[in-house]
Formats: C-alpha cells, sequence, structure tokens
C-alpha cells in the first residue's frame, strides 16, 4: 500500500467521526476533537512506516494499556502461573461488569481485557510499591512501544481517578473474593496511570509489530517477549480484545485488536505488519467507529485477514 492509497482510505472514513461519541464518563476524554482520525502501518518486513492524518496526535491509551500490562504480569510470573488468576474466555458482557463472574460462579476473571480481568492483571506485576509497579510497567511500555518520551497525562489521570468508582467496586470485588493479594487503591493507582499515559499511532504500531513478530522488536530483532507470550496476547486479543463487540470485529475485520475508550486501536497482522490508528469517537460498545471502519478497508487492501 501506497501514501495515495492510505490517504483515500483515511479520507472515506473520515466522515464517521461525526456518527460516534467521545467517551463523556471521563471527563477529560469529553473535550478531546471528535474530528480526528490518523493511522500508522509498521511493515516488519521491510521496516517501514507509513503514516496519514492524525497519527502524531498524542492521545490515552486507556484499554490498549492491558495489552503491555499483561505481557509484563506474563513475564514477571510465568504464563501458567497467571492463568491460574485469569481466564481467556470471552465475557458477552460489557467490559466494566461482573455479571458472568456472578452468574456462572467463577473464582477467576473470565479474561484479562474486561476491568475486573485487567485489574487483577495489574495486580501481578511485581513490585515492592505502586509507584515501583508503575515505574517498571511505564519501562516496559516505552521499550515495546519504541519511544522513551512516553508519559503521564495528569490531567486524564486525575479525571480517571475521580470518576473511577466502578473500577474500585470490581477490584473490592476482587479483594473480598480473595482474588486480589494487594492493597486495592495502590493497585488502582497503577491501573489509572497505565490507562492515563500519552502515545501516538506510531506507538501503537510498534507495539503491534511486536506482537506480529513473535515477540521479537522488529527494528532491532530482539527479544523482547517470549513467542508463547505473543501468541497467547494475540489469541485473547481474537476473542476479547473489542470487549462485547469483540465477535463481530473478528469476523468482519479478521486481525487480532484492541481498542480504548481515548480512540486508540491496535491492529495486528501476524508475520507482517502492525497496525495503530486514532479516532475518539465510539460507537455504542466503547469502541472507535471510524477507527474500525478504516482498519477494516487496511485490511481488506492488503488482504490481512488472517480467516481467508
Amino acid at each position: 500500500m501506497n501514501q495515495k492509497v492510505l490517504e483515500e482510505l483515511v479520507k472515506k472514513n473520515k466522515q464517521y467521526c461525526c456518527k460516534g461519541k467521545n467517551a463523556d464518563y471521563i471527563p477529560a476524554l469529553a473535550k478531546i476533537n471528535p474530528n480526528q482520525l490518523g493511522i500508522t502501518l509498521y511493515n516488519i518486513k521491510t521496516n517501514e512506516t507509513l503514516s496519514v492524518g492524525d497519527s502524531s496526535v498524542r492521545f490515552a491509551i486507556e484499554s490498549i494499556s492491558k495489552v503491555p500490562a499483561l505481557l509484563l504480569a506474563i513475564e514477571d510470573n510465568g504464563l501458567s502461573n497467571v492463568l491460574k488468576h485469569i481466564n481467556t474466555e470471552a465475557t458477552g458482557f460489557a467490559f466494566n461488569s461482573p455479571l458472568n463472574m456472578e452468574i456462572n460462579h467463577a473464582k477467576h476473571p473470565l479474561n484479562p481485557f474486561v476491568n475486573i480481568g485487567a485489574i487483577e492483571t495489574t495486580s501481578l506485576i511485581k513490585g515492592n510499591s505502586s509507584d515501583e509497579c508503575y515505574r517498571r510497567l511505564l519501562t516496559f511500555i516505552k521499550e515495546i512501544c519504541h519511544d522513551n518520551t512516553i508519559s503521564l497525562n495528569e490531567e486524564i489521570y486525575q479525571s480517571e481517578s475521580k470518576t473511577g468508582d466502578i473500577n474500585r467496586s470490581l477490584a473490592y470485588y476482587l479483594k473480598g473474593n480473595n482474588m486480589l493479594s494487594k492493597d486495592v487503591e495502590g493497585v488502582l493507582e497503577v491501573y489509572f496511570k497505565q490507562c492515563s499515559l500519552n502515545v501516538t499511532t506510531q506507538n501503537i504500531a510498534m507495539m503491534a509489530s511486536v506482537l506480529a513478530n513473535k515477540g521479537m522488536k522488529p527494528w532491532d530483532n530482539k527479544r523482547l517477549i517470549s513467542e508463547e507470550s505473543a501468541t497467547l496476547v494475540k489469541s485473547v486479543m481474537t476473542t476479547a480484545g473489542l470487549y462485547d463487540e469483540s465477535g463481530e470485529f473478528s469476523a468482519h475485520v479478521g486481525i487480532p485488536g484492541k481498542s480504548g475508550v481515548g480512540g486508540g486501536l491496535m491492529g495486528v497482522a501476524p508475520n507482517q505488519f502492525g497496525l495503530g490508528i486514532f479516532s475518539p469517537p465510539l460507537d455504542s460498545s466503547g469502541n472507535s467507529l471510524a477507527g474500525i471502519k478504516l482498519l477494516k478497508d487496511v485490511v481488506d487492501e492488503l488482504h490481512l485477514n488472517i480467516f481467508d
């Protein structure tokens, strides 16, 4: 794909920005300019990057941070130990609901990408304090995104923390059912901060490229995570990466994906591309509306659907 074709696809899908809605339950996200759409493709075979539109705009990573948090938790504890705490099943419920655990009398969160599972995942990151856990996760995110300038958006963090009562209830649910060993407020501090990091589509594409390259950083051919970890995470992204829209996304787009309510969208085309997209207005499931439309067009244009 060349620059002109990608520019045409961005132009085609910009119309959907006005048909979604920014996440307004987090006040700082509600204020972001909705008329934005940007994309970055990173070709792991040629190490070439192609960016179009609002690709350099920094936005809150939000739930895309659940991917590096899970990867670091696996590196810290081993995959088998992580899977003793968190399952890998789709839930069929909203991202901030504990209902499937209640209905099925589950002993562990159903997957690491719904909030209750993500909070448990963050608690598994090693450190003697919440500050140390956060610093270790930030360092890891900087490395997997190939960008040492990634930093905390303080306004988003304060907004996340002040409006995070549902997440607090989920964390205390875990604690009350003996699933969370650490201090609740300390875990939530790390969780809210990880969701509030400023990233770009380039950062997201680089992260995706490590997963696409089986855990190797394609820009220097050094292994960052195990191939087993990369495979597991791509599998969970396929079944649960877009909340209760995950099944439809897999059927119609056809690559592993992970979204965030900040408008970010990550796509992994195994052995080929890492893709990062940004557009703040969301659909009813909390996923970037224009972002999904654009990603589908790119996947179709490049014949990346893993099910074809």
